[in-house]
């Protein structure tokens, strides 16, 4: 296990999982995700969430040797998302005197997930109740629909911590190094991006309570310069672009579609535009695409005509933006088509589902391949778009 120091008296018994594929189903996590757990160590002990199944025997070491021989007073169940709850049970027989703490939802989830009879070992929170352990009172704030209905994180105000359920995390191991801002973006916006409402008025909790550190449970502990990361979910909670950019998102058949694209990258370069992404929507991840789809404030979609509609991996991809609240955001249309282009008009129909989606007007309708007569159109659409 990787040494992560919180405190003297909240350590960390997390671990790491290096071998998943694909993170709930379909997130690609090239360096692994965290699963984090924490103990709070006083006159009474409380644990703060369990792991994945997958790493329940590394975990269950963890805690023993964090307790030293000590029991459990009290589970604190945030979060009932298999990822984080997996263990409850196996916790519950293994400390049979242990309270486990969380509300009225958490516990309507844990009778749909276990045979678990916690008669007599409950205790139902709601916003504001307090829990002490000692030197330590752990305040409850409920966070509903940030991402399950029933997450509540947990404020300890002695050494001014926020367990923060999900909020705050990111994807890949605790050991990797790399920047923080990039796979938490790609993991708020798949994950939490829909319920931008609910976050905001979590960080409106939030704001009234002095925090020295943030305890997520997946990525690192967040302990400096606070403000850079609540700044973040400030702006990516409310749907403003974070930047000034263009994605040039294409979904070619035959590479024609491709090479248009390529070429209006090119084109947005030309004329100024400070930053272009271009990915490939049948190839590069989808998770990623749809990250920077909300990080750059004007977007160029080029997609093939298919079976009279639109290639399927462009129309995945907009089912994405859509479920996720994508808005706010000025977009371009590209298409091409041999006999019958109808995958602007596809393309339209899906984006005016959405809230305050501006579309230019120019369109670039490419028959079979693009020729040196279709560059002046590409012009005025981006042109258009930056303008």
């Amino acid at each position: 296990m990787k040494d992560v120091t919180i405190t003297d008296s909240i350590l960390y018994i997390g671990a790491d999982d290096k071998d998943l594929d694909l993170f709930e189903g379909q997130y690609v996590i090239p360096n692994g995700i965290s699963y984090n757990s924490y103990v709070i160590l006083d006159e009474k002990v409380a644990v703060m969430d369990t792991v994945d199944a997958r790493r329940k025997d590394e975990w269950l070491a963890n805690l023993e040797k964090a307790l030293d021989g000590r029991g459990v007073d009290y589970l604190v169940v945030s979060h009932m998302e298999p990822d984080h709850s997996a263990n409850i049970q196996a916790l519950a027989e293994k400390y049979p005197e242990m309270t486990v703490v969380g509300n009225a939802k958490t516990f309507q989830m844990m009778g749909q997930f276990f045979d678990l009879d916690l008669s007599g070992r409950s205790l139902v929170v709601k916003e504001g109740d307090t829990l002490s352990l000692g030197g330590h009172e752990l305040t409850f704030v409920m966070a509903p629909m940030v991402h399950w209905p029933e997450v509540m994180v947990a404020y300890e105000k002695s050494e001014k911590i926020l367990f923060s359920a999900d909020g705050f995390g990111k994807f890949g191991a605790l050991d990797t190094d790399e920047d923080w801002a990039c796979e938490a973006r790609r993991y708020y916006f798949n994950i939490v991006g829909k319920y931008g409402v609910q976050v905001q008025a979590l960080l409106k909790k939030a704001a009234a309570l002095d925090i020295a550190m943030i305890c997520p449970l997946h990525g690192p502990i967040l302990k400096e310069d606070l403000a850079y990361y609540v700044g973040k979910y400030q702006v990516w909670s409310s749907y403003e672009p974070e930047d000034d950019g263009v994605l040039v998102a294409y979904a070619s058949i035959h590479g024609n579609t491709k090479e248009a694209a390529v070429k209006m990258k090119e084109i947005l370069e030309a004329q100024g535009a400070k930053k272009v992404a271009i990915t490939d929507l049948a190839r590069d991840d989808m998770a990623e695409a749809v990250e920077d789809a909300f990080r750059y404030d004007k977007m160029v979609l080029a997609a093939a005509t298919y079976d009279g509609g639109i290639f399927p991996c462009m129309e995945e991809f907009l089912h994405h933006l859509k479920s996720k609240n994508f808005q706010k955001r000025k977009v371009a249309l590209m298409e091409n088509g041999t006999w019958a282009p109808t995958a602007a008009k596809n393309m339209r129909a899906l984006l005016e589902q959405m809230k305050e989606i501006t579309i230019c007007e120019n369109v670039v309708s490419i028959k079979s391949v693009r020729k040196e007569a279709d560059l002046p159109k590409m012009e005025a659409l981006a042109k258009e778009l930056l303008a």
